[in-house]
């Protein structure tokens, strides 16, 4: 019998090794890494050369499969909202990945995209230049904080335990789950929305 042949090594199966063992334990490690594929450490450096691009090549490639990439121009409002809800749903399927890709600076040319045409977005909105990295991070944190909240128990908040008629009642009408996270993020992009039209007009 010959010997087992080497797996084809790329940036794409590297992150895709890895992107499975994050979303089973939350980290990884280079060796971990290289032990799912079969192959040495060494052997990845020739692809990607240190653990912060494996996660940069793990953000574009759950870009990719989200379908996060650059649309057809149309109204600004109607941009945002499609770009974040695709944004969530990347996420909602990785949430291990959210803490590691925040650790490190956006840099993969998918994903350098997609904040691209936000950027040229919000600036045709009206949004001055100076505010504009303030509110994509706005955008970013209401994102990641919504994919995470897909995470959450379907019961958030014991009832039980709250004192305040305004959050037993909160609670109880709330409803739970998907439902209760879907609506809570629809009215966040509202505000987002009608803040930023706020923002252009103050500057105007």
């Amino acid at each position: 019998m010959g010997r087992p042949r080497t797996p084809l090594l790329s940036k794409d199966s590297i992150a895709t090794a890895a992107l499975r063992l994050v979303d089973r334990t939350g980290e990884f490690t280079i060796a971990q890494v290289a032990d799912a594929l079969g192959v040495r450490p060494s052997s990845l450096y020739n692809h990607l050369s240190s653990k912060g691009e494996i996660v940069e090549a793990m953000r574009s490639l759950v870009f990719r499969e989200g379908g996060v990439e650059a649309g057809a121009p149309g109204p600004w409002d109607q941009t945002v909202r499609s770009r974040l809800r695709r944004y969530r749903e990347c996420f909602a399927a990785h949430q291990r990945l959210i803490p590691l890709v925040t650790s490190y600076t956006v840099s993969s040319p998918e994903v350098m995209g997609m904040y691209d045409e936000l950027a040229e977005t919000l600036r045709a909105a009206g949004v001055p230049n100076g505010q504009l990295l303030d509110v994509i991070t706005m955008c970013d944190s209401i994102v990641l904080g919504a994919a995470l909240d897909l995470a959450a128990p379907d019961e958030g908040w014991a009832v039980d335990q709250a004192r305040s008629p305004a959050l037993i009642a909160a609670i109880q009408q709330a409803g739970s789950g998907r439902q209760r996270s879907d609506r809570a993020f629809e009215l966040a992009l509202d505000i987002l929305i009608a803040g930023i039209a706020n923002l252009a007009n103050q500057s105007s």
